[in-house]
C-alpha cells in the first residue's frame, strides 16, 4: 500500500500531478477502499471551496464590463486643455 500525502491528492484532483503520480493514484484508487473514501471527502471539500470562491469573486468578464461602462458614461474632465 502506497501512502499519498494530501498534497499529492490535491495535485491529482487539480490535474497537476506528474504522469507517474497520476498512474500510481489511479491504480491505488482501484484497490484501496480507504483511499477512495478519503478522495471523495477531499473532492467534496475542494468543490465546496471552489463554490465559495466563485460566490466571493466576480468573473473577470463582469469586471471588464463594469469598467467599460464606467469609461463610456464618465463625464469629460477639464484636464484635457
Amino acid at each position: 500500500m502506497t501512502l499519498f500525502t494530501p498534497e499529492d491528492l490535491l495535485r491529482y484532483l487539480y490535474k497537476e500531478s506528474s504522469h507517474e503520480l497520476t498512474s500510481a493514484i489511479e491504480m491505488a484508487l482501484k484497490e484501496d477502499y480507504t483511499l477512495r473514501e478519503r478522495m471523495k471527502e477531499l473532492e467534496v471539500s475542494v468543490n465546496q471551496l471552489d463554490t465559495e470562491r466563485q460566490l466571493v469573486a466576480p468573473r473577470m468578464e463582469v469586471v471588464l464590463r463594469v469598467l467599460q461602462y464606467a469609461r463610456e458614461t464618465a463625464p469629460e474632465t477639464a484636464a484635457h486643455g
